[in-house]
């Protein structure tokens, strides 16, 4: 674990990157935003509540993928379910996921110092009773866009296995496991992996 990169540089970098990829977002923000509204008339963000480091409750920015006042979903684990076939999905919000443009607003999370570019996926607050143990110290850093379970499992992995791998990111972060997971995550998304749930999976590490 590097201490140094942890308590300074991470930050550091986080609040850079979100200063010159802004311009970006509101470029996409017009763009995605014109599409959202042509599609359902709908509102532009979904803004659900997250838990943040420590456990403080934040709002999480996304681009609205559902339909207005859509059902949750929940798999069996008690995950997010996804399909490629959900019925809750806007036909524009099915691009917005598999491209997973619907996640580029959290730069503004990051910005603000709720996330990090690179860190374990926020839970929701119900799922502060699942933690127990070393699970629990998941909570000790800033949630992320991306990370370790997005970058090499994405959806293909139960809520159980999640955990255990963000206590291992949590373990081991450095500045090199942050480089790594980011191009990871590049690859992933541009060749579409493991989108959905999927029972048969191959554990990996770094």
């Amino acid at each position: 674990m590097d201490l140094l990169y942890i308590k300074i540089f991470k930050r550091f970098f986080d609040v850079v990157f979100s200063i010159i990829l802004m311009p970006f977002f509101f470029i996409l923000y017009i763009v995605v935003g014109i599409a959202i509204k042509l599609d359902d008339g709908g509102p532009i963000f979904y803004c659900g509540e997250r838990l943040g480091r420590y456990g403080k409750l934040f709002k999480m920015y996304k681009f609205r993928s559902m339909k207005v006042n859509a059902p949750d979903i929940r798999n069996e684990d008690g995950s997010t379910f996804n399909s490629d076939d959900d019925p809750r999905l806007t036909k524009m919000g099915k691009i917005l996921r598999k491209t997973s443009i619907d996640e580029i607003p959290q730069i503004l999370n990051v910005f603000k110092g709720d996330m990090s570019f690179i860190g374990p996926r926020p839970d929701l607050p119900g799922a502060m009773s699942k933690y127990s143990g070393d699970t629990r110290k998941k909570l000790n850093v800033r949630p992320g866009i991306s990370g370790y379970n997005q970058a090499y499992y994405r959806n293909s992995v139960e809520t159980s296995e999640k955990l255990k791998n963000d206590v291992y990111y949590v373990d081991n972060i450095s500045f090199i496991m942050d480089l790594k997971i980011f191009f990871k995550t590049i690859q992933s998304v541009l060749f579409r992996k493991n989108i959905y749930i999927n029972e048969e999976f191959k554990k990996q590490k770094i």
